[in-house]
């Protein structure tokens, strides 16, 4: 395996952990948490997309971002743009108390936001993972 092969398989493995870390905060009731992680894996993923197609020192946390940058490499990645733009806005206000007006994280963040939260990282979580096998 090359080295940006193994890169891209270290940032897969940890975006697919996210991804279940996130439908267990789900289940047990930790709806920011899972949002956040939802994110997180999506970022992940998108990473180890660019990983593999040869990039170096993928930086950033901006999921949209990361996605046009591998819609270069594939159009697929058209796709899951929308997605993306979901989950950008879960990035700083599933974490910090002062994130949101007047509530806190766990105030906030419900069922209905985790289940979106996931909905929205499923087609990015499908076609990385696609990617990946082939």
């Amino acid at each position: 395996m090359n080295n940006n092969a193994h890169e891209a398989k270290r940032w897969f493995d940890q975006g697919v952990r996210d991804r279940a870390a996130a439908e267990s905060n789900r289940t047990h009731g930790f709806h920011e948490v899972a949002c956040f992680l939802c994110q997180q894996s999506a970022e992940k993923l998108l990473k180890a997309f660019l990983y593999l197609q040869g990039e170096r020192m993928v930086i950033g946390h901006s999921t949209l971002s990361l996605a046009e940058k591998c819609q270069a490499y594939d159009e697929r990645f058209a796709g899951v743009l929308d997605a993306c733009r979901k989950l950008d806005q879960l990035y700083i206000p599933t974490r910090y108390p002062n994130g949101l007006p007047d509530k806190t994280p766990g105030e906030f963040f419900n069922e209905t936001s985790s289940r979106e939260a996931l909905e929205s990282l499923q087609p990015i979580f499908a076609l990385v993972s696609e990617v990946m096998k082939g």
